[in-house]
């Protein structure tokens, strides 16, 4: 992990363990989920130390700043030495999935499959004339 090396974006974000594979990140980059300073990049662009990120992943936004450049993929620990997220993200972050949390209790799923005494009543409603 040091500063005098070049490393693409995708590349670096899949040794920060952003993505599981650099045609993920690649894919991400280009599809502008992965933004450089608000502005769209292309996958090939060079990242450097300092460089903010926004990164848009499932649900979560990531905010970070580069910290080191790291072109293998290592451990987790290690790969999170790479980057700092800012403080205003982790709230967010964290304040979006209990929203989340909240919504999945109050509409709760439903129970399942039909069961035998389901499936008739399906059929008698759906076939009246029979």
């Amino acid at each position: 992990m040091s500063e005098e090396i070049q490393v693409r974006l995708d590349k670096w974000l899949w040794a920060a363990r952003f993505f599981k594979t650099r045609a993920q990140a690649s894919q991400a980059v280009a599809g502008g989920k992965v933004q450089v300073g608000g502005q769209r990049v292309k996958p090939s662009r060079l990242v450097a130390v300092g460089d903010g990120l926004q990164i848009q992943k499932e649900q979560d936004e990531f905010v970070i700043v580069v910290r080191a450049l790291s072109s293998q993929r290592r451990g987790a620990p290690e790969a999170q030495l790479l980057y700092e997220e800012t403080p205003e993200s982790i709230a967010a972050r964290l304040q979006a999935r209990e929203a989340r949390r909240l919504l999945r209790i109050v509409g709760a799923a439903p129970p399942g499959r039909p069961g035998k005494r389901d499936r008739r009543l399906i059929r008698k409603f759906t076939k009246k004339d029979l």
